[in-house]
């Protein structure tokens, strides 16, 4: 029992040495779990120890729950060895919807993983041409790996292209920097881990989906993809343990931003914004050509509503990005996040400059589009052009809840109230937690003369409102009535 008790101890704070002797004997006294069994396994992985990583995988291929991932650790304990096939494991358990499932992909990264570009390659090139989330992560697992096995050239091609997820990889692999450290199949390993820690994440299994993303970091303690996990799901029960866990993520890695990212996030949500805030700007004079690190500092200071210097510190982002036009951040973000800032900050000139200047970078982008019209149609400036745009913005994402808020909302400027109600309903359905919607909804009732809805949508509005002067103007339409200087904006 109290082995028991110290495993799952030892597993969540991530203490190695304790959860391998707990499930040690746990397993002596025949009443290990299938986390017992995950630890043992990641720590004869952990020191290549492949015999006996086989043994650990064949007592988990026992467990009615973790029976699938069996074969998925074989091939990889195949690559990590040198002995038998890596594809083999993968065959054998064809008929098992979980292993199939989660090791579908894996064929591509097995070959390359072994030597073989070529059917590596092919194999991949499937799973690519679903432009998915998965797959953008199994081009970069599969270009990091090709970087591994004297295959740069080939590594560069897949990270080609304009999608910013790749820029960084790119640059890593242009200066012959691995994107990986530590054993392959340790690391093999770890990924999987993680993926199906995610994957219970996902299903609530919380508890669970912690043990797994830490077990993760047992088996490849180098590997920075399991340190960012253990930190998201930690963060929920312990910052200070999440803050911790990030600390193993060197800043100059591949993942070293998105930690950053994730540390600065913990700081403010525990209070600690300006330590956050001496974080980002630290970043900025560490690499002041970064425009990461500015956009960085942009974020957090217009999170704490001190939207001046966010406008500032985009701006400096800018500059960044026009000396290094390899950039993982577009300019017309950047312009947008400034043009954003600077509007919040009471500049509209300054903001309708920046946001202009983001519309001529890019026409066709409905985020944009969105910004520009609404903001003139809150301002009541350039009604006609400020609706085509926003039209437009809806045609290009016509499922946007904030767009079609937009565009209801311009129904209801021009006077077209049942139009109106209907985008603005449509809208609430999509977002029913958004103060704005719901107040533009409210106000679009009362004008129809639907007196009771609109207090109903005003109610919802309230709950929700963040911004003290929208609470204050809401409250005063539920005592009094809509009146012209209490309209939303």
């Amino acid at each position: 029992m109290l082995a028991a008790r110290a495993l799952e101890e030892a597993i969540v704070a991530g203490n190695h040495p304790l959860a391998v002797r707990a499930a040690t004997i746990l397993d002596r006294a025949g009443a290990i779990g299938p986390d017992g069994r995950l630890v043992l396994l990641a720590d004869a992985v952990r020191r290549k120890d492949w015999k006996r990583a086989g043994l650990q995988a064949d007592r988990m291929a026992e467990d009615k729950v973790f029976a699938f991932t069996a074969p998925l650790f074989h091939a990889w304990i195949a690559v990590g060895s040198g002995k038998g096939d890596p594809l083999a494991p993968l065959a054998a358990a064809k008929d098992d919807p979980l292993a199939t499932a989660y090791g579908g992909d894996l064929t591509p990264l097995l070959l390359i993983a072994q030597g073989n570009k070529k059917d590596g390659l092919a194999a991949l090139a499937p799973f690519l041409a679903r432009a998915d989330g998965r797959s953008d992560r199994l081009r970069l697992a599969a270009a990091a790996l090709l970087a591994r096995k004297n295959g740069r050239k080939e590594a560069l091609a897949l990270v080609a292209g304009d999608n910013p997820a790749y820029a960084r990889p790119r640059t890593f692999l242009e200066r012959k920097q691995p994107l990986f450290e530590g054993d392959i199949a340790a690391a093999g390993i770890a990924s999987l881990l993680v993926r199906i820690s995610n994957d219970l994440r996902g299903q609530e299994v919380p508890a669970l989906a912690l043990s797994i993303a830490r077990i993760a970091t047992f088996v490849a303690p180098q590997s920075s993809e399991t340190w960012l996990s253990a930190s998201e799901l930690l963060a929920g029960r312990d910052q200070k343990a999440a803050l911790a866990a990030l600390d193993h993520i060197a800043p100059n890695g591949l993942l070293g931003p998105a930690a950053m990212d994730r540390r600065l996030t913990l700081l403010v949500e525990s209070g600690g914004g300006e330590e956050a805030l001496d974080d980002a700007r630290r970043a900025t004079q560490a690499d002041p050509g970064s425009v990461t690190a500015w956009a960085r500092l942009g974020d957090l200071l217009g999170g704490l509503n001190r939207n001046k210097e966010a406008a500032e510190a985009y701006g400096e982002a800018l500059k960044a990005a026009a000396a290094a036009p390899s950039s993982s951040t577009p300019a017309w973000t950047l312009w947008l996040l400034r043009g954003s800032a600077l509007t919040r900050a009471g500049d509209w000139a300054g903001g309708k400059f920046a946001a202009e200047r983001a519309y001529a970078l890019a026409p066709q982008h409905p985020v944009v589009l969105n910004f520009l019209g609404y903001s003139q149609l809150e301002r009541r400036e350039n009604i006609e052009q400020a609706e085509q745009m926003i039209r437009q913005a809806s045609k290009l994402d016509p499922d946007n809840a904030s767009i079609t808020d937009s565009l209801g909302w311009a129904h209801y400027v021009r006077g077209d109230y049942p139009k109106a109600i209907e985008l603005l309903e449509r809208a609430a359905r999509g977002e029913p937690s958004d103060a704005a919607i719901n107040e533009h909804l409210g106000d679009a009732y009362y004008s129809a003369g639907r007196r009771f809805e609109a207090r109903y949508a005003w109610q919802a509005a309230l709950v929700y409102a963040e911004d003290d002067d929208a609470s204050k103007r809401i409250r005063s339409k539920l005592d009094l009535g809509l009146k012209p200087e209490l309209a939303a904006p």
